[in-house]
């Protein structure tokens, strides 16, 4: 593959963690706007290159940053305009509900023992009192004022832990015109519960929600499982895929009259996977919820599965563990194995992996997969047709701390694929650069990446927000 090198252009700086990069022309207006949403719950965005604040939430959103050193991953972490946002107003979030704040389901930091089995099967008991916060949906309008407000929640979700709630979330589909609603596997390390293979459990799911549909439900009960959820709002609720980790939203990209998707998954040990497809077959959570009533299991061919717990990627999921003789080794057991084979012929091969240890040339050692946008402009010619993502920090001996951008081709057959990385010009000097948010414009012409200086939410305006450009 081509070796590519792009400039960053700074756009704005001095903001908080940025979580969503997108664009949207508001009502009235002939040009696009740049929207930056913060993990703290802010909204801005930029016309013209001057900055406003388009909503500030920050008094509904938990209070981020008070355990593990500041380190979080909720917050207001999705946004998505309606497709017919310049003329209805609709917009929708997701975020983190503050005062939900609870225990959490398991206190121990957990790990598998592959010698222990009580390790690997763990249940999720008394989850009205065991969990770690609330999660909410919103459908919100822009007035005619210009004034944003709150219309209906459409999922209150329960989660046991403060991780793995997803990444950019919502993103509408051009496909079938729904709003799709990506969700982590609920936290801790190794999804100790196995909730993402739970065909029942909201974790670790792409989910397409029919937001035309009225529910006439304002504020839905807060739930883990499908079948909690009223009946009304079921039948708005169908489910593409399962088996998520983490879930860096999803990316479509039309070919050939056919819309490819794209999904990244963070890793937890060994390597981070960018997921490609082009045809599925959702299941209705109605069909679900029916199907456990009978006890029996719903039809799940053409289903999307990408494995996880069972498979991290390309490899079945192991527990990598120093050897004492020789600190330059590592021993793996491979955490899973019954769950690996079951799912070996089920599960969705990555279209692209890159690994926390790679001592290939041209490529790089990851931490965390944390933005897939594709690309279509003019503008980048060697980066036409491609799939760009992020990882938040290359791994490496010295400081300061640098993210990485890359790329791979469309592949129509949605096979799997290799990848280069993406240099950049830019100087950052002595400042720590983690690569935290990547976005893209309507129709994906133009690239914005989102840089922060810590890793702790709470370290406040640390936060750059770029333009791609060649």
């Amino acid at each position: 593959m081509k070796k590519v090198k792009v400039s960053l252009r700074p756009i704005v700086s001095g903001i908080n963690m940025p979580t969503v990069l997108k664009t949207a022309i508001l009502p009235g207006d002939s040009v696009e706007s740049l929207f930056i949403v913060t993990q703290v719950g802010e909204i801005f965005y930029i016309r013209n290159g001057v900055i406003g604040t388009f909503l500030d939430i920050r008094q509904r959103v938990l209070k981020l940053g008070t355990s593990g050193g500041g380190y979080d991953e909720r917050g207001l972490i999705g946004l998505a305009f309606h497709p017919q946002f310049y003329y209805n107003g609709l917009f929708y979030l997701h975020y983190s509900v503050a005062g939900s704040q609870g225990p959490v389901a398991f206190s121990e930091s957990f790990k598998p023992n592959p010698c222990d089995p009580s390790t690997l099967n763990l249940k999720w008991d008394n989850r009205d009192v065991k969990y770690d916060h609330i999660d909410t949906v919103e459908e919100w309008i822009l007035q005619s004022n210009g004034q944003p407000q709150k219309r209906r929640s459409l999922l209150n979700i329960r989660r046991p832990f403060l991780n793995h709630n997803g990444i950019n979330t919502l993103n509408f589909s051009p496909e079938t015109g729904k709003l799709v609603l990506t969700t982590g596997d609920g936290g801790s390390a190794y999804d100790p519960f196995n909730l993402s293979q739970d065909i029942m459990e909201i974790a670790g799911k792409v989910i397409e929600i029919d937001v035309g549909i009225h529910t006439f439900i304002d504020n839905p009960t807060v739930v883990t499982r499908f079948h909690e959820l009223p009946e009304p709002i079921q039948e708005m609720l169908t489910v593409i895929a399962k088996g998520g980790r983490n879930l860096t939203g999803i990316s479509f990209q039309r070919f050939n009259n056919k819309y490819i998707k794209y999904v990244g998954n963070v890793g937890q040990d060994l390597v981070e996977s960018v997921f490609s497809f082009a045809h599925y077959q959702p299941i209705p959570v109605t069909q679900l919820v029916q199907a456990s009533m009978m006890g029996s299991a719903p039809d799940q061919e053409g289903f999307i599965n990408f494995g996880w717990r069972g498979w991290e990627g390309a490899l079945p999921t192991a527990v990598p563990r120093g050897c004492p003789g020789n600190t330059t080794l590592k021993e793996k057991n491979i955490a899973y194995f019954d769950e690996a084979v079951t799912t070996s012929v089920l599960r969705l091969p990555p279209l692209i992996s890159y690994y926390h240890e790679d001592p290939r040339p041209g490529k790089f050692a990851g931490t965390a997969l944390t933005g897939v946008q594709a690309y279509n402009g003019n503008e980048i010619p060697d980066l036409k047709g491609s799939v760009v993502f992020i990882d938040l920090a290359r791994k490496q001996s010295a400081p300061p701390i640098r993210g990485v951008l890359a790329y791979t081709k469309v592949r129509t057959d949605c096979k799997q694929s290799d990848f280069n990385i993406i240099e950049t010009d830019y100087n950052f000097g002595s400042q720590t650069a983690y690569y935290v948010s990547l976005g893209t414009n309507l129709n994906q012409s133009r690239l914005f990446l989102g840089v922060y200086g810590s890793m702790r939410v709470a370290d406040a305006n640390q936060g750059t927000i770029f333009e791609i450009v060649p």
